[in-house]
C-alpha cells in the first residue's frame, strides 16, 4: 500500500487515532490519510488478541503502536502519560463502539440497564474522558474526532440502543466544541454512511441497509473508509481552522431524504 506523503496539509503534526481493529476499519482509513497528509501517527490496539491484526497497519505507516482498553481502569490515563513525555498532540479519533450483542440486537424496549449504561461509556463518555486528557496536550490547538451515524439522529431500524447512545456522543461534540473552542480545539461528530466494518456486522439485516444506501444516495454509491480518512485529514488542516462542532455526513448526500 502506498503511504508517501501526497499532500502535505498534517506536516509536522501527530495524530492519536483510537480503534483500529483491522484493515476495513474507518479508524484505519484515517490513520492511512493523516499520515498520507504528512502526520506522525500513534495506533492502539484493545488487547493482546487484536494486537496481531493491528501491528502490521501500525509498520506500514510507521506508526507507534500502543495498548489501550478504556474499560481498563488507569490504560487511559497511562496512554496520555506516555503521549505527554513524548510531546504534544494535535488530532485526537474517538472510533470505538460497543454493547452487548443481546443489547444491541434486542429493541430498545429490552435493552438491559448493564447493557446501556456499558454502550454509554465505551461509545460516548470514553470521549469524553480522552478529550480531557488531550486538551493539555494540544498546545497549539487540535482537533477532535468522534465517530457516529445517521440513526443518531433519524430512527434506522435495527440500530437499538446505539441510536441514543450516538446521540449523546454528538450531543457530547457539541458541548466540547463550545468549551475547548476559546482553547483552539475544534471538535467533529462524523457521520459515515452505511460500510462494511466488524463493529457494523453486528447490526441485524446490515446487507439490506447497505444495498438501501447504494440505492438511494444522490451520488448512487457507497463511501469507504478512505473517504471519511480524507474528510478527516482536511478538517484537521489550517483550511478548516474555523470549522467546529457540527456532525459532518459523510454519505454521497444519503442524509438528505425523507
Amino acid at each position: 500500500m502506498n503511504t508517501e506523503t501526497v499532500f502535505p496539509i498534517l506536516a509536522g503534526k501527530r495524530a492519536l487515532v483510537v480503534g483500529v481493529a483491522n484493515e476495513h476499519s474507518i479508524a484505519w482509513g484515517c490513520a492511512l490519510a493523516f499520515r498520507k497528509a504528512g502526520a506522525d501517527v500513534v495506533l492502539t490496539y484493545l488487547n493482546d488478541k487484536a494486537k496481531p491484526h493491528v501491528a502490521p497497519l501500525a509498520a506500514q505507516i510507521d506508526a507507534r503502536l500502543l495498548p489501550l482498553d478504556v474499560t481498563q481502569p488507569g490504560q487511559l490515563e497511562a496512554l496520555f502519560a506516555t503521549l505527554s513525555a513524548e510531546g504534544k498532540l494535535d488530532v485526537l479519533v474517538h472510533s470505538i463502539a460497543f454493547a452487548p450483542k443481546a443489547d444491541l440486537q434486542g429493541g430498545l424496549l429490552d435493552c438491559s440497564l448493564d447493557g446501556f449504561l456499558q454502550a454509554m461509556d465505551v461509545s460516548c463518555h470514553s470521549f469524553v474522558r480522552m478529550a480531557k486528557l488531550a486538551a493539555p496536550l494540544m498546545t497549539d490547538g487540535g482537533t477532535l474526532f468522534a465517530m457516529s451515524y445517521h440513526g443518531a439522529d433519524k430512527v434506522v431500524p435495527n440500530y437499538n440502543v446505539m441510536g441514543p447512545v450516538k446521540a449523546a456522543l454528538e450531543a457530547s461534540c457539541r458541548y466540547l466544541a463550545y468549551e475547548l473552542g476559546p482553547r483552539g480545539i475544534r471538535v467533529h461528530a462524523m457521520s459515515p454512511g452505511p460500510l462494511r466494518t466488524r463493529a457494523a456486522s453486528g447490526l441485524k439485516d446490515f446487507d439490506r441497509l447497505l444495498n438501501d444506501a447504494a440505492a438511494r444516495a444522490p451520488l448512487g454509491e457507497l463511501i469507504d473508509i478512505d473517504d471519511v480518512g480524507a474528510t478527516c485529514a482536511f478538517l484537521a488542516s489550517p483550511y478548516a481552522h474555523r470549522l467546529t462542532g457540527g456532525t459532518v455526513y459523510v454519505d454521497g448526500g444519503l442524509n438528505i431524504l425523507a
